[in-house]
């Protein structure tokens, strides 16, 4: 099915000879790329294709027009690079051009978020039909009525073929991603990499929302059978995705979020998963759409002769992607969106082996620990090197937030505050002392924790306090062996733990002093104690 633009391109002073191809579904996008020779059916019918050079974020690429929109609300610095009114008046000029000189545009007029009260209106204009099949099924795909009106606010246009120039366009390479919030369009020149535009219009909504009263989170959010709401924060490989993808809770979407004041509503309309290493026995219901046609897998390796898929070979990116509509999952949401948080998980993987399995926050300590978006890496692979690496990157999503994170965190305490929600601090790291000693901690002891947490049954626990953190810990839990909820205790020397702890202390408290000055005495008191 086709559905003409109701806002022609010639209204937003887009001219252009080509020809355009609007609204198209998904078995038209498909087609479209399998006759332009961009990818290629895999045995059950996925859509498989390269991205070529940029297999993931070119985020030393991506600029903020700095202007009187922006100068006062942005937080400028390392994530958020800076161009100037005059770079981008340049790089929209010569994007233009290309695009008027293109024999075929694909164009999909989409919503980026799922209450309708806070959505936006997003345009995006491609080169190739399968990024556009790809932005279709990752955004909302709005109704053939609300098409039938539709007028753009913000416009992307993604052309991979375009080359920037650093000098002509203020750019570090030929690669640019290009926000103009002033005059709402994006441009992304010179990557295949199809989350770029996806983490554009988060972006987006990231810089919109806070000014709206509303939340925007980088996580997963899921329902249970007792109609609550749990949001789950995490940094890649935490088990985000994982622990919120539990087949008895229904699920509201794993990776962007709005909280409002009357829902959690999910930005998109699709997901867009990691695929390397897949296996049907642990992921299933992730692996059932690589089966499906219409899923969009990027970078990941098929026989040219038999169409079987390979998800453990990585020669082509460690970072393989699935984007698949988030029907394709069983139990999700209908509407994409479901009642205010009851809880909120934050998850990190501490490869310290110093924080417990699970401890509650208070709201002060909720927003120290959301600032600081903690979670820890194993430093190298080399023969010999077992010490781990900390990694913060604040609100869990550092790279996708244009304004302050105080802005983001201020509103997390207020919520929080305000609907007497639980917080949940759960180390999906290691216990029985640090990477390379001790063991990962155990996926069931994991769950049982999570699920007395979300249940309820957890608040009833003898809780004591984290010495280090001080944060309430539980001491004993049905079904969880206790000795596991005092991290100490299960290290072979106490004194070693104890200064790994501090260690791990002082990590936190040098990343948390850009912050000091932006939170109340609360949140700074909230702080781990070092010696």
């Amino acid at each position: 099915m086709t559905t003409p633009l109701s806002f022609p391109l010639a209204s937003q002073n887009i001219e252009t000879s080509a020809t355009i191809h609007p609204n198209l579904g998904t078995a038209q996008l498909v087609e479209q790329a399998l006759a332009n020779g961009e990818g290629r059916l895999a045995k059950h019918g996925p859509l498989v294709v390269e991205t070529g050079q940029h297999t993931g974020r070119s985020a030393n690429d991506k600029f903020i027009v700095r202007d009187d929109t922006t100068e006062d609300t942005v937080w400028w610095g390392k994530v958020n690079k800076s161009m100037t009114a005059e770079h981008f008046a340049n790089l929209k000029q010569d994007f233009l051009a290309a695009v008027g000189q293109k024999d075929t545009l694909y164009v999909a007029d989409l919503f980026g978020g799922s209450q309708p009260e806070y959505r936006v209106n997003v345009r995006v204009i491609n080169e190739l039909a399968w990024h556009n099949l790809f932005i279709r099924t990752l955004l909302v795909r709005p109704t053939a009525d609300e098409l039938a009106d539709f007028t753009p606010e913000y416009t992307i246009i993604d052309l991979p073929s375009f080359r920037a120039d650093p000098e002509r366009h203020g750019t570090r390479s030929e690669t640019v991603i290009a926000v103009n919030l002033a005059e709402k369009l994006i441009l992304i020149g010179g990557t295949k990499y199809a989350g770029e535009m996806k983490k554009s219009v988060f972006g987006i909504l990231n810089y919109l929302l806070p000014a709206k009263g509303v939340m925007p989170m980088h996580c997963s959010a899921n329902i249970g059978s007792d109609g609550k709401t749990a949001v789950f924060f995490g940094l890649s490989g935490t088990g985000k995705t994982t622990l919120s993808a539990d087949a008895s809770r229904t699920l509201i979407g794993d990776d962007e979020h709005g909280w409002s004041d009357t829902a959690v509503f999910n930005f998109e309309g699709g997901c867009y998963a990691k695929m390397i290493r897949l296996s049907e026995e642990a992921e299933p219901e992730i692996y059932a759409t690589t089966r499906k046609f219409g899923t969009v897998l990027e970078n990941v390796v098929m026989d040219p002769e038999t169409r079987e898929l390979d998800f453990d070979d990585n020669s082509l990116a460690e970072n393989t992607r699935g984007a698949y509509p988030i029907e394709s999952i069983p139990n999700t949401s209908e509407d994409n969106l479901g009642p205010v948080p009851s809880n909120v998980i934050m998850l990190t993987a501490d490869a310290f082996g110093v924080l417990p399995p699970i401890s509650r926050l208070t709201p002060d300590q909720a927003m120290y620990h959301f600032l600081s978006g903690y979670t820890a890496k194993v430093a190298g692979t080399e023969i010999g090197v077992t010490e781990p690496e900390a990694t913060f990157s604040t609100c869990f999503g550092a790279p996708f937030m244009p304004r302050h994170p105080s802005v983001y965190g201020n509103l997390l305490k207020e919520r929080i505050a305000k609907g007497g929600v639980a917080c949940w601090l759960v180390n999906t790291g290691w216990t029985g002392g640090k990477y390379g000693v001790g063991n990962r901690m155990p996926i069931k002891a994991t769950r049982a924790l999570l699920n007395a947490a979300l249940d309820g049954s957890l608040n009833n626990a003898e809780f004591r306090k984290d010495p280090n953190f001080g944060f309430e810990v539980p001491v004993a839990v049905p079904g969880v062996e206790s000795s596991i909820l005092d991290p100490r205790s299960t290290w072979a020397d106490g004194e070693e733990y104890d200064r790994t702890a501090q260690k791990l202390v002082q990590l936190f408290v040098d990343n948390f002093s850009e912050f000091e000055e932006h939170v109340d005495e609360g949140v700074r008191k909230a702080a781990p104690t070092a010696a």
